[in-house]
C-alpha cells in the first residue's frame, strides 16, 4: 500500500447542476448568485449579441455591458426560475427593458431633452439609430401582451430568449403544435402592426 493511498482520501466536490444553482440563486442564496454567472455567461452573451444585432447601427451599448446590466436587474427581482428556460426568458425580458429604456432616452434627447446653448462651429453631425423602431416594436408587443398574455410569453421565449419551439412548449406546458401555430400568428400580427406604423 502506498503512502498516498493509505488514509489520504481527497474529497472531490462535484459541481452542482445549473438548475440547482438557478433555484438556489432564485431563493436568495448570494453565493449561488455569484456562482451562477460563469455557468450561464456564454448563453447570456450570445443572447445579448442577438438582441444588439436587431438594433439599427449606432448602438453604443456593448454585449458585455448588456449581460451584466440584465443579470443584476433580474437578481434584484423576486426570481421564479424553475428551469434554464425560465432564467433565459427573464434575462431576455431584462435585456429588452434595457434596450427600450435606452431608445426612450435617445428619443427624448432628439426632442431636445438635454438642450443647451452651443456655438455654431461646435456643431458636429451625429448619426443616431432610429430609436422609433425599437419603441414601435415594444409598443406592439405590449399591446399583444394585454390582449393575450400567453402570446406575450411566447414572444419573450421565442424572439427574445431564442428558445426553440420545443423548449417554449415545455416551459409553458403546452404542445409544440400550439406554440408553432401561435408563433406564426404572432409574426403575422407584428408585421401588420409595424406596417401600420410605417416600419414594414
Amino acid at each position: 500500500m502506498s503512502l498516498f493511498s493509505a488514509g489520504c482520501k481527497v474529497s472531490e466536490t462535484k459541481p452542482k447542476p445549473v438548475t440547482v444553482v438557478l433555484q438556489d440563486a432564485a431563493g436568495g442564496d448570494s453565493k449561488a448568485a455569484f456562482d451562477l454567472l460563469p455557468l450561464v455567461y456564454d448563453e447570456l452573451r450570445s443572447l445579448a449579441r442577438a438582441r444588439l444585432k436587431k438594433i439599427p447601427p449606432g448602438q453604443t451599448l456593448q454585449a458585455t455591458a448588456l449581460v451584466h446590466d440584465a443579470y443584476l436587474r433580474i437578481l434584484d427581482k423576486d426570481a421564479q426560475w424553475g428551469s434554464r428556460g425560465d432564467f433565459l426568458a427573464a434575462a431576455a425580458c431584462a435585456m429588452r427593458d434595457i434596450l427600450v429604456e435606452q431608445a426612450r432616452r435617445k428619443s427624448a434627447l432628439k426632442r431636445g431633452g438635454d438642450r443647451r446653448r452651443i456655438h455654431s462651429d461646435q456643431v458636429m453631425p451625429v448619426v443616431e439609430p432610429p430609436s422609433e423602431e425599437v419603441l414601435a416594436i415594444e409598443e406592439a408587443i405590449q399591446r399583444l401582451e394585454k390582449v393575450d398574455p400567453r402570446k406575450g410569453q411566447i414572444v419573450n421565449m421565442r424572439y427574445f430568449a431564442r428558445m426553440t419551439t420545443a423548449e417554449t412548449a415545455a416551459a409553458l406546458g403546452i404542445s409544440v403544435g400550439t406554440v408553432g401555430r401561435e408563433w406564426q400568428y404572432i409574426r403575422t400580427w407584428l408585421e401588420r402592426e409595424l406596417a401600420e406604423n410605417g416600419l414594414d
